[in-house]
Formats: C-alpha cells, structure tokens, sequence
C-alpha cells in the first residue's frame, strides 16, 4: 500500500480523503470533482485514485441510504437513467483507452469550469427538456470518464426532484454509476488498489461524519462555501495546468 509514497505523501493522502469524504456527505456529490486536482499532485495517474473514490462511495453511500431509500424519488431517477447511461459507458471506456494526460487535463478544465461558475456565483440550471438531455448526456459521459459530472447532472435533478428527497436520490445515482465503473475496472483486470482504499476508509469516514453534521449548515450558506471553494480551485487547478 502507497509503495511509493513517503510518509509526508501519505499523511496528505489521509487529509485529502477525510475532504473528499466531508464534500460527499456535505453536499451530497462532488467528492472526486473537489479532490481529484490535489490528489493528482501527489500522483497524476488517474487510474490509480478512480478506483479508490469509488470503493468509498460504495461503501459511504451504502451506509447513508441503509435506512433512507424510502425517501429516493424512484420514477425520476429511471426516467434520467435513458439519458445518462449511453454517454456514461462510452465515458468509462474513454477512460481507459485515452492517454493519461489528456485525462488529467479534462479533469483540471472541468473542474476549472466548475470553479469559475462557484466564484461568480453563476448557477448551472435547466429549464427546458432539451436543456436537461443535454446536462445529463453531458454529465453521464464526464462521470464515465472522471467521476466529476456531479454538478451537470445536479442541475437537472434539482428542478426535478424534492430539496427532501434530492440528496439521497443521488446517492443512489452516484451508487449506480459507479457500480457500472467498478465492474468495468474488474472485468478488464484494472488494479483497483483495494487495500488501500480500505486503510483509507476510517479516514475519510471523519470527513464523512463531519459532512453529515454540517450538511445542513453549508446549504443554508451554500453561495459563501461555493464562493470559497470556488476562488480556491481556480488556483489549484492552474497550477496543475502549468504542472502538466
């Protein structure tokens, strides 16, 4: 585990999985958007942290919804599936056959994107069906590809579905997604680093915890952590740029 790492690189490591599991569970998605940029710092291979987020989401998300699937908007949820997951499946096999540094970059001026739109205070929104199969074609084949499609798709959702049902409904998206990713991962032999994703599962499990607990503290001041956020990424993702 972490072979290669120095114990400097893998108390960072620690720190950036207790972020993204505080992202998850606060926001309710945009854990792999918010932490794949730093973690890229660490090691640029996109293959080697992919299958890690997704054995925590699996596994955070499955202890979330334990007892909250009564409370996941189920017509909705199959209605986008028609949209999401053709682009998706072509994103996962892109993923795999692209260069890495094409990837890395994709991710960078994705979350580039996203950053601009958080520190402007610009909000990503539908208001149309053709708007909506856009976002979610969009979004379906950035998840595939990155796992950082969460806010296209969140744009369509949240015009859609209940703010009460909203969060756990896309747990349960986000669950299946990346079931369809793993299973991909494990028919074509990726190394999916599961041990380290296991040693790493406490960690991030108190960034999770805390998430959960300021869940409804950072909506209710959603703009100001966007803002934040926001301002922030901008600068780390041009210093990946000029990395790369």
């Amino acid at each position: 585990m972490f072979e290669q790492f120095t114990l400097l690189e893998i108390f960072l490591t620690g720190l950036l999985f207790i972020w993204t599991g505080f992202v998850r569970s606060g926001l309710g998605f945009g854990g792999a958007a918010l932490g794949l940029p730093l973690m890229f710092f660490l090691d640029d291979r996109a293959l080697y942290w992919l299958p890690m987020i997704g054995v925590h989401l699996l596994f955070f998300t499955s202890l979330t919804l334990r007892t909250r699937l009564k409370d996941v908007d189920w017509a909705y949820l199959g209605k986008s599936l028609v949209y999401l997951l053709p682009p998706l499946i072509v994103g996962v096999f892109g993923l795999l056959n692209l260069p890495n540094k094409w990837l890395v970059t994709f991710v960078y001026l994705i979350t580039f994107i996203y950053a601009v739109t958080w520190l402007m205070n610009w909000v990503i929104q539908s208001n149309n069906t053709w708007l909506d199969r856009f976002l979610l074609i969009t979004g379906g084949y950035v998840a595939g590809t990155s796992l950082t499609g969460a806010p296209l798709i969140v744009a369509v959702f949240i015009r859609h579905v209940s703010s009460a049902q909203l969060r756990n409904t896309l747990f349960v998206l986000w669950f299946f997604i990346v079931s369809i990713k793993m299973t991909t991962f494990v028919i074509l032999d990726v190394e999916m680093h599961f041990y380290s994703a296991l040693a790493l599962i406490p960690v991030a499990a108190i960034g999770h915890y805390l998430g959960l607990k300021v869940h409804d503290k950072i909506l209710q001041n959603d703009q100001l952590f966007k803002r934040v956020i926001g301002g922030v990424l901008i600068l780390i993702c041009l210093l990946g740029f000029y990395h790369i």
